[in-house]
């Protein structure tokens, strides 16, 4: 038997030789990209470079700040001094976005994205230890032939049709969220006269996690349910987002260092304690739709297809689990099925729910918006309107369009080259030695990072205006924007390409049905001066109070219900 003494000396001759291996691998890196020869600003940190000071301030501020002294084409450090390109060109950016076989996310970002989705069927603080890529992952993590394959299958769930099929259960919560709000300001004494105050971030919420449930796992978590305990699954949500709110050294190092993710820390036992807790909600609901598509067997046991009839994401993916009769290549297993679980549960209401919050606020800080908005929404005479006509709502559509675009819920996304490539520009860029370029020279390894934000309210596209809030500029745009490769909308917010956003649909009429619902019930204004709420970036862009030395996500606001004169 080998004494415990050598077995630990030998573990530490493993992580220190591969430690040495990945720092020579980085300087090397450093050395040779010719990324290292654009124009940029110095960092602050030789640890983090200018990530903390990013970290610190509002989202894509600094970026835009660089681009006015360096130009639209510049890099910066990223941690440990590296250097990351950024540019704002929209030509460059729209051929990252659509060369997904060159440009992927870097396994760091993947391992703290992990940490929020989980990453295939093994603990995702040890699976990057245990082999280079899990068995199975989801979309958000699968890249090549798997990706192709996993959005095959599940596009047809957010397609218009079933969208349109799902308006009434977006509504149904909407309805339900006004209804409790409405009893929460009754209960105030000075709710129906002065208004009632009230954190609107953790309703708004609890009803799109009721909506991700039902629309995309045929499940009611009953999140609305007032007179209950807190829900376990908004509890596990809050968790992981708490984990990822603070920029620290030993995640930092854990994500360059795989092995380093062992170390046993309150951090990692928190996170796997909430994940767990997702991955078992996500067995129960496989096990209660794979029961109700066992209910539909032939007499020889056969599942057909076109038996399968539910309209939520999770029957798309049962189908393609159980069915007999599709191609070997179309067909899931259930750690793939299982995979998507926790993207969809957390990308499905987090991202809506951001949005909304940030329309409350925008039209909090323009009266007469949220007038206008009120006017046409009350024009429709019913409280449940079609799909069709959520959409024919053409202010509500200016409103939504411009929260998306000055708010985007999602600031920005992260590539990294896996192999050598020249990014074509549209505009030429000078670098730090004064020699114009018509490219940008890649290497593989190479990290670039894309301000969806910057791109949105980026003076040269948008005008002047670009960073206030005017849903009227939507009546006619200016031409540059025909030139930002978004998936949607003249902007950057759902991306494009291979990798644009597959709900987008489903989030556009969801946000527009609790909007409807909302302003038709309730004026709304700021509880707090409006110099009081900053922005952070938690993945996902939420406000906060610059008073609250937590920075946790809220938007208080004073809600007083709406009375028709």
């Amino acid at each position: 038997m080998i004494p415990l003494g050598k077995l630990l000396l030998a573990a530490l001759a493993s992580v220190s030789a591969f430690g040495l291996w990945k720092f020579l691998q980085f300087v090397y890196q450093q050395l040779s990209s010719p990324i290292r020869h654009l124009r940029g600003p110095k960092g602050t940190s030789w640890i983090y470079g200018n990530v903390r000071d990013i970290w610190n301030a509002e989202n894509s501020v600094l970026h835009e700040e660089w681009v006015k002294q360096y130009g639209s084409t510049l890099k910066y450090k990223g941690l440990f001094s590296s250097n990351r390109l950024f540019t704002m060109d929209t030509r460059a950016i729209n051929h990252v976005l659509t060369h997904t076989t060159v440009y992927q996310k870097p396994s760091q970002v993947r391992y703290n994205l992990s940490q929020l989705f989980g990453e295939g069927e093994l603990r995702p603080h040890i699976a990057p230890v245990c082999a280079r890529q899990p068995r199975v992952v989801g979309v958000l993590f699968a890249e090549g032939d798997q990706h192709r394959q996993q959005r095959r299958i599940m596009n047809p769930a957010f397609g218009p049709a079933q969208v349109r099929a799902l308006t009434d259960i977006f509504l149904a919560k909407a309805v339900r969220l006004r209804d409790i709000l409405s009893a929460e300001i009754a209960n105030d004494p000075a709710g129906t006269t002065t208004g009632a105050r009230l954190d609107v971030v953790p309703w708004l919420n609890r009803a799109t996690l009721d909506v991700i449930g039902l629309a995309g796992f045929n499940y009611n978590f009953d999140a609305l349910n007032a007179n209950e305990k807190p829900n376990e699954l908004n509890e596990a949500f809050a968790t992981m987002f708490a984990s990822v709110q603070r920029l620290s050294i030993l995640p930092v190092l854990q994500a360059w260092l795989p092995p380093l993710r062992l170390l046993p820390t309150d951090r990692a036992r928190k996170i796997d304690v909430a994940q767990r807790t997702m991955a078992r909600i996500g067995k129960e609901l496989l096990s209660g739709a794979k029961a109700a598509a066992r209910a539909s067997a032939t007499e020889k046991g056969e599942i057909e297809r076109n038996s399968l009839h539910g309209r939520d994401l999770l029957s798309v993916l049962v189908k393609a689990n159980m069915a007999t009769d599709i191609p070997e290549s179309q067909r899931l297993s259930d750690e793939d099925v299982l995979a998507q679980v926790p993207t969809f549960l957390v990308a499905g209401h987090e991202t809506t729910s951001a949005a909304t919050t940030w329309a409350l606020y925008a039209m909090t800080n323009a009266p007469e918006i949220q007038t206008k908005l009120r006017e046409e929404l009350l024009s429709v005479d019913t409280e449940t309107p079609s799909m069709d006509e959520l959409m024919a709502l053409p202010y509500l559509d200016a409103v939504v369009r411009e929260t998306l675009r000055v708010h985007s819920p999602v600031p920005g996304t992260q590539r990294i080259a896996i192999k050598d490539d020249v990014l074509p520009v549209g505009k030429p860029y000078t670098d730090k030695y004064g020699v114009v370029h018509n490219s940008i020279i890649i290497r593989k390894g190479d990290p670039i990072f894309i301000s969806i934000l910057a791109i949105n309210r980026m003076q040269e596209l948008w005008g002047p205006d670009a960073r206030e809030f005017k849903p009227e500029r939507w009546q006619s745009l200016p031409e540059a924007v025909s030139h930002i490769p978004g998936v949607w909308g003249n902007q950057l917010t759902f991306l494009s390409g291979p990798r644009a956003c597959i709900g987008y649909r489903f989030s556009l009429v969801e946000m527009k049905a609790l909007l409807f619902t909302l302003v038709r019930a309730f004026e709304f204004e700021l509880a707090v001066p409006a110099s009081e709420i900053g922005k952070k970036s938690m993945i996902v862009q939420r406000p906060i109070l610059l008073s609250d030395p937590k920075g946790r996500a809220q938007l208080p606001l004073v809600l007083k219900p709406y009375k028709r004169t």
